[in-house]
């Protein structure tokens, strides 16, 4: 199954969760990524300087590390192609002065925003979902 693409499909549907726990960002170098899987990174990006983690922030103790986040995982099957959802999901977030940074996974698109808005972002996707519910019953 290749992921939904209709955007208002996608908004209606998204289902956000916070997830348990909290989670910081840190870059180690490349060559010593192995050394820190035990760290049980839920995100690895290779970059220039180095390797981001994304990682259960108390195990990040020794790396220089973000603030801690906490992550919203959109539940709905987004299509990689899927167009307009990340625009309309950050459209909300920042106008609630919410800060969020976005990863796509295979099935399913992850928000990481700052620990003290994550309660905050999730009731805002939630009610970006009810309105995009309300606007399909009304057609």
């Amino acid at each position: 199954m290749s992921g939904i693409t209709d955007l208002d499909e996608l908004l209606a549907t998204m289902e956000p969760v916070l997830a348990e726990g909290r989670f910081a960002y840190a870059c180690v170098p490349a060559g010593d990524v192995e050394k820190h899987l035990f760290r049980g990174p839920v995100g690895l990006f290779w970059e220039e300087e180095g390797v981001t983690l994304i990682l259960p922030a108390e195990t990040a103790q020794g790396l220089a590390a973000g603030a801690p986040m906490r992550m919203i995982t959109l539940t709905v099957h987004s299509s990689l192609e899927a167009v307009g959802l990340t625009a309309a999901f950050a459209t909300a977030l920042t106008a609630q002065g919410i800060s969020a940074n976005v990863v796509a996974g295979y099935h399913h698109d992850h928000i990481f925003v700052p620990e003290r808005d994550g309660e905050r972002a999730l009731e805002t996707l939630r009610a970006l979902s009810r309105a995009a519910r309300e606007k399909g019953n009304r057609r």
